[in-house]
């Protein structure tokens, strides 16, 4: 009995001991140093699915460190992707705005700023390789849909109140990753004939994606600092609860359903 009694006390004390281990790490992308943040539960035994998440125009913040550890909560190895480099983030719209168009108007870069995280996650012991999905924030979001749209091989993509513009033409069947949108339908960044089309692009495109609209909820509503943000730099964000835990929701079961 006793012999018993301090086995279940060893096992009790593993398991408290047991947390999401949350990293800084540097990776190579030429000749660029970049800084991102993996998380993982270090409780979870073999190897697992690998999440990148793509941060919004403000760059590898807490936040897109915060999506990264409840990513790891859930069981996968969530890696923040750096597409700035040298860690690089902006406290201010300005140098945002700079930050994410000089990335934006140079989608080789950013492909390929985007594949080093990838691999990078991928080369990790605790990770399954080719079990990838990527998630993107604002303009994350714009650059996980770009991603699944010039081919990288990964399997599941989400985007959160992303850009939906394209000046990429996609055939039919050339999309093999699934995608799922989580949309403002308040949010006059992405407006509604910026929905109609890239609904109509996907269709045509044939590919496996859902698009959940949200009426009345603003830009940036998964972020709690969106109000923040909001008053202090006039921006048109407003953060909703429900639509936050929904999409969140919607997600683990889209990424429980891809991954293996």
């Amino acid at each position: 009995m006793k012999s018993l009694l301090a086995l279940s006390m060893l096992l009790l004390t593993s398991s408290a001991l047991a947390a999401v281990i949350g990293k800084d790490v540097t990776y190579q992308a030429g000749d660029t140093t970049m800084k991102g943040f993996l998380a993982y539960d270090d409780a979870v035994k073999g190897k697992r699915a690998g999440v990148l998440v793509v941060p919004e125009w403000w760059g590898a913040n807490d936040y897109a460190k915060k999506r990264a550890r409840m990513l790891a909560d859930a069981g996968y190895v969530a890696l923040v992707v750096d597409m700035y480099g040298n860690g690089q983030v902006a406290d201010n719209p300005k140098d945002a705005g700079a930050l994410a168009g000089s990335v934006n108007k140079n989608p080789p870069l950013a492909y390929a700023r985007m594949d080093a995280a990838r691999m990078f996650l991928d080369a990790q012991g605790n990770v399954k390789k080719g079990e990838t999905a990527a998630l993107g924030y604002c303009f994350g979001g714009g650059v996980v849909l770009n991603m699944a749209r010039a081919g990288m091989p990964l399997k599941a993509v989400a985007s959160f109140h992303g850009v939906l513009a394209t000046d990429v033409t996609v055939k039919p069947g050339a999309i093999k990753t699934k995608i799922r949108v989580f949309n403002g339908e308040a949010d006059p960044v992405v407006p509604p004939e910026q929905v109609a089309a890239f609904k109509i692009e996907m269709t045509n495109a044939q590919v496996d994606y859902m698009l959940v609209n949200y009426p009345g909820v603003k830009h940036t509503f998964t972020n709690r600092e969106a109000d923040s943000y909001a008053a202090q730099f006039g921006l048109p964000l407003k953060y909703d609860a429900e639509a936050d835990k929904d999409s969140w929701t919607r997600t683990l079961e889209f990424l429980k359903a891809t991954l293996n």
